[in-house]
């Protein structure tokens, strides 16, 4: 019978093979094995996902097409300080925590990258950030506000390893008050450590070579094995969320098809789908991280002058090697196509709006109903939305918040009647 997966790899193929026993579409498992009605479920993607995993997938599906989950991202080591925000001024509290395993940042301009959350930045003035931006539309300027715009630049003194420390504790304490846990990483290149600078995450302009990038998956090289170092140090923090038990929407390197990070913009089996073989294998081979749902997370493609980016599908491994499909949206650009090539690429697969500015409407949630789940970020959310409307998108009927979500003794989510 042939193996339904592509080649993404020899080593992960080499490995994993033994896994997948079916061929064709994806296996549908059903909700019970005793009651009726029983209802059929697409599978995770690790067949040795753990019961919580599962669970929550199965939820995931159960809502798609009449619920979407509300979220929001919270910086590293920053506690819950957005979400605590958003409850403040609505009264509810979205479903879905947020964080980053983020990096410590160093370097005069680092207040250029304080809107991804650099672990030792402190969160700044809100309101300044939406005075100064009025401030640049009245000018006709676009793009980032000067440098002298920001304030004092400061650093916290705070690790890498102590800022992931208390994001995992701020996760545990979420996922206890029934919050649904996502996670993903904002990793500098692999030989420049922490603290290290802005450009290192962000290297639009310097993207690796070839030769860098055909080191960097060739098993056993000193930037391979630089790769591993890293990757081992999240695997070491998620194993306490896996044996807590508890589910993670993993979204590693995000928006992939964009021109922006290190790990973006290389096409083919050697390019960014090489990248994501070799974490999923690592994470569930070498440190059985089997409690991940497995989240590919591009940018929306964008018609923005100067925003370089390639079409989904040039990144796209395969929906046997994804769990979720989501997409990041800015800009308010919830164009039809972006929701319309997911499903068509994720063949039934649930589909999630990873990162946005700009909260989806109720309208839009009508329209493209699909959505599993939205995540505002970071303090963007107060910046791109007034709070008329952030209120309307939480008061809609669509929308679950906490308080209409339920998970019982056994792990399992329903929405409350």
């Amino acid at each position: 019978m042939k193996n339904p997966r592509p080649p993404l790899s020899a080593v992960s193929r080499r490995d994993f093979v033994k896994w997948a026993a079916v061929a064709g579409a994806p296996l549908l498992l059903p909700r019970r094995l005793f009651g009726a009605p029983a209802k059929e479920y697409i599978p995770l993607m690790n067949p040795a996902a753990t019961p919580a995993a599962v669970n929550l997938f199965h939820f995931l599906q159960d809502i798609e097409g009449e619920y979407t989950l509300s979220g929001q991202h919270n910086f590293c080591g920053k506690g819950s300080a957005f979400t605590e925000q958003l409850q403040a001024m609505i009264g509810k509290t979205p479903v879905v925590w947020g964080s980053d395993f983020s990096f410590t940042i160093k370097g005069d301009d680092a207040m250029r990258f304080q809107h991804a959350g650099p672990a030792n930045l402190p969160t700044i003035d809100v309101d300044r950030v939406k005075k100064l931006f009025a401030e640049m539309k009245k000018k006709g300027q676009t793009g980032p506000p000067p440098p002298d715009a920001w304030p004092k630049l400061e650093f916290l003194d705070l690790s890498i390893d102590q800022a992931r420390a208390l994001m995992i504790a701020e996760a545990k304490a979420r996922h206890a008050k029934g919050q649904i846990i996502t996670l993903m990483w904002h990793g500098g290149f692999p030989t420049d450590g922490n603290p290290c600078r802005g450009e290192s995450v962000w290297a639009e302009g310097h993207l690796p070579t070839d030769a860098q990038w055909a080191e960097l998956v060739t098993d056993g090289t000193p930037l391979n094995e630089a790769w591993q170092r890293s990757v081992d140090e999240v695997a070491g923090s998620l194993r306490e969320l896996r044996d807590a038990n508890i589910p993670v929407l993993w979204r590693p390197y995000h928006e992939m098809n964009g021109e922006w990070f290190w790990w973006g913009h290389k096409k083919g089996p050697q390019g960014f789908l090489r990248l994501w073989a070799m974490m999923y294998e690592r994470f569930t081979r070498v440190h059985q991280l089997n409690h991940l749902i497995w989240v590919w997370d591009a940018n929306a493609p964008r018609d923005v002058t100067g925003d370089r980016h390639i079409p989904y599908e040039d990144c796209f491994p395969g929906a046997e090697w994804v769990d979720v499909l989501a997409s990041d949206i800015y800009r308010n650009d919830y164009k039809p196509s972006h929701y319309e090539q997911l499903l068509e690429l994720g063949r039934g697969k649930p589909v999630a709006l990873g990162e946005v500015g700009e909260l989806p409407l109720p309208e839009i949630l009508q329209q493209q109903p699909r959505w599993t789940w939205f995540m505002s970020w970071g303090w963007i959310l107060f910046l791109a939305n007034e709070p008329d409307r952030i209120k309307q998108v939480y008061n809609s009927p669509r929308v679950l918040t906490l308080d209409r979500v339920t998970v019982d003794r056994d792990g399992r989510y329903s929405v409350r009647p």
